[in-house]
């Protein structure tokens, strides 16, 4: 039997998930799996670069994090589901990575500047963030990743782990490490209900467990077609943040929305409310089954610590080999 190729992919449990999340990652995650050997990673030293002033909230995320991965598809008999934090190995080869990386490659990540602006607040000037993209190929490169779903914003990180890679063999003279190849992600990013970004911080989201009675609220906020002041002007589905949820979440439905919108055969408020519908619908099953998961803690746990033995193995391994080139053993 052809072996399957690998990929590694990881969340930072800095929150709750949204539906953001499951659009621009987790979706894809479940479909991934079943091509794939896949490790799905809770990013919780990376969560640390930029909320180790309040830590006290990361392992709570996690857990509630690995409850949305299971209930949304993520199945622990296809895919090695760990805490970063749990496999000691990734932050061993981080610092051996370290060793071997120019400051010049870090300082010109573009990430690196637009998070100092945008973080502000955190106080992410460190030594330990500068590296974030050390840790990250250290993350990749453990598993051996031949592949790492991305988006095109991340194509740098994922090169300047490739330069790694290439460093690392032209030092030492052995083939350790599989350059890894991005997996573009072909699904969009889900705007905020405001139309920025989908963030916490901004009070914009709807998470992927969210109740009922404030799912509808939530809709009803959304802005809609600026240029739409009644309900008898046309408007114009493409410039309007509840047609892109349909073509998401009910993409059947595309063509008879843009109708609706266009020939002012209904109103945003009602279009809102049949969204919304859509959404419960697509949410409140999860929730329920998340409840009964939140109730079956050693549930999650065995899952949690069976995905660390597993992860552990082939990063131990990864590493002593690494070792064996350097001429450390």
């Amino acid at each position: 039997m052809k072996k399957k190729k690998i990929v590694l992919s990881g969340m930072r449990p800095t929150d709750k998930l949204h539906i953001g999340h499951w659009v621009g990652a987790l979706s894809n995650w479940v479909s991934l799996q079943n091509e794939y050997s896949c490790f799905f990673m809770v990013a919780d030293w990376h969560a640390l670069m930029s909320e180790y002033k309040d830590s006290s909230r990361i392992g709570k995320f996690a857990f509630d994090n690995v409850c949305d991965w299971l209930v949304y598809g993520v199945d622990p008999q296809k895919s090695i589901i760990f805490v970063q934090s749990d496999v000691n190995q990734h932050l061993e080869l981080f610092l051996t990575l370290s060793l071997i990386t120019p400051l010049g490659w870090l300082f010109r990540c573009p990430t690196f500047k637009e998070q100092m602006k945008q973080l502000k607040d955190k106080e992410i000037n460190t030594y330990a963030f500068l590296g974030y993209p050390v840790l990250q190929a250290s993350d990749i490169l453990l598993y051996r990743a031949n592949y790492v779903p991305v988006g095109q914003d991340q194509l740098p990180h994922l090169e300047l782990c490739r330069e790694i890679v290439r460093r690392f063999h032209t030092l030492y003279k052995n083939g350790v490490f599989v350059e890894p190849q991005p997996l573009l992600t072909s699904t969009s990013r889900l705007l905020g209900l405001d139309g920025r970004k989908m963030s916490k911080s901004y009070d914009n989201f709807i998470s992927l467990d969210e109740e009922d009675r404030t799912l509808e609220r939530k809709v009803l906020s959304m802005f809609t077609d600026p240029q739409r002041q009644k309900k008898a002007d046309p408007g114009h589905p493409q410039n309007c943040n509840v047609y892109t949820y349909y073509s998401v979440f009910q993409p059947q439905m595309k063509d008879e929305v843009e109708d609706w919108c266009r020939n002012a055969k209904r109103g945003c408020v009602e279009c809102k409310k049949i969204l919304a519908g859509i959404l419960r619908e697509f949410i409140a099953p999860k929730r329920e089954k998340k409840r009964g998961f939140l109730k079956k803690k050693d549930y999650i746990y065995d899952i949690l610590r069976e995905g660390k033995a597993k992860a552990e193995k082939v990063a131990s391994e990864t590493l002593q080999e690494a070792k064996r080139t350097m001429k450390l053993l």
